[in-house]
């Protein structure tokens, strides 16, 4: 059952933040569209990504990571037809360190490439067959050639298993790409490792990264790309934004490898009631997940947090009864700020105070034991594995009200 609501409570207000903690808007990078095809099974054909990209613009997210231009033709033209389109966001793309396809995605009109490196010695031994200077020497070459052929395009190199890599190799890469013409470097957990309130980091790594490259007179910007893979992804991205980052990489319901990454919703209501971090359109969030479940085949969990559809339904009767009176006593965040509403679910664990509030709504008006029959006959309904909708408490009245006459 809808809750219209009251004057926002107070509650609602208070931002757990410190000022310290407070910092200018976080810019995120919606890769939905790249990491997000990455989930098995996800491929959204062309027109999909038109209409999820132009959802993701209408929101206000500052990048789109738009796919691989050098996959194929059609996901070359698909990426041109998004730079094409005039979007406020920067259409991004990932390249291989490579000649060609760097001047693939530079064809394509895209305003940030990024490339990528390992700066693990045993990685790049294992995978690579090479050391760190070999890895790192045609990277430096493509980001040359970028800055010389398109000087206005961004770059950004991201350093993959940043956290379980030599901390030193780290800022080595980072140093040798932002003197090539690096403007980003991403740092990637990418086996989500991370462990808030330890040397292990984000917060740590950010921090003393940052300084470095200072010391060394470079100022590029910092992004983080966190998996989800021990459910930290968000806790340790919101590390890194106090630790001082720039970007964030999320995607539409944590969409991506393995468990995925940061979920853009979750991302931004923190982002907006804590930190006071987010100006998007966040009323856009229930259409755009709406259109990314349907295109992926993904179903939103209904206690997916933000956008789950029973984020913001109360059910047991105490629960019920004080969200009536005033949400906050069992919400922290306004659904208004979401496009969402608060419900009361009718079921076994429903009160009557919950009853009550629902025959409201039908402008019905009905004695207590009149409601009383209506409660018994919701709880019997709900212990059946169902909820009670508004058509359906319409008749549970209309046979109370009979029984209760004696006509039944």
């Amino acid at each position: 059952m809808e809750h219209a609501g009251s004057e926002i409570s107070p509650l609602y207000r208070q931002n757990s933040s410190t000022d310290n903690d407070r910092r200018a808007m976080l810019e995120l990078c919606d890769s939905t569209l790249r990491e997000g095809e990455q989930t098995p099974g996800v491929y959204f054909p062309g027109h999909a990504k038109l209409a999820i990209a132009t959802l993701l613009d209408r929101l206000g997210v500052h990048y789109i990571e738009a796919g691989r231009p050098a996959v194929s033709a059609e996901a070359g033209a698909e990426v041109r037809s998004l730079c094409e389109m005039g979007y406020r966001a920067r259409i991004a793309c990932p390249a291989s360190p490579r000649t060609d396809e760097v001047t693939t995605a530079l064809g394509c009109g895209v305003q940030l490439v990024g490339v990528s490196c390992w700066v693990a010695e045993q990685r790049s031994r294992q995978i690579h067959d090479e050391p760190l200077d070999q890895t790192l020497e045609p990277i430096v070459g493509v980001i040359e050639l970028m800055k010389k052929s398109s000087p206005r395009t961004m770059i950004r190199l991201t350093v993959e298993d940043a956290v379980r890599s030599p901390f030193e190799r780290v800022v080595e890469a980072s140093l040798i790409a932002t003197q090539a013409g690096a403007d980003m470097i991403g740092i990637a957990d990418t086996t989500g490792c991370a462990i808030p309130g330890t040397e292990q980091s984000l917060y740590v790594l950010i921090r003393r990264l940052r300084e470095r490259l200072d010391a060394r007179g470079c100022s590029p910007r910092l992004s983080v790309h966190c998996h989800n893979d021990r459910g930290l992804a968000l806790v340790n991205a919101l590390d890194a934004y106090r630790a001082g980052v720039d970007v964030v990489d999320v995607s539409v319901m944590g969409l991506g490898e393995r468990a995925g990454i940061v979920d853009l919703a979750q991302c931004l209501a923190t982002l907006a009631v804590d930190f006071s971090a987010c100006d998007m359109i966040l009323t856009e969030l229930p259409e755009l997940y709406r259109m990314v479940s349907k295109y992926s085949g993904v179903t939103i969990p209904h206690n997916a947090p933000i956008m789950g559809k029973y984020v913001f339904t109360h059910c047991a009767g105490v629960h019920s009864h004080a969200a009536i009176v005033d949400a906050s006593h069992y919400q922290s965040l306004e659904p208004a700020m979401f496009g969402r509403k608060m419900t009361i679910s009718l079921d076994h664990m429903s009160g009557l105070s919950s009853v009550r509030h629902a025959v409201e709504q039908l402008e019905v008006e009905l004695n207590r034991e009149q409601l009383a029959l209506v409660l018994s006959k919701v709880k019997e309904v709900g212990r059946h594995n169902r909820t009670v909708d508004l058509e359906e408490l319409r008749h549970i009245v209309t046979w109370c009200l009979s029984k209760d006459s004696g006509s039944v």
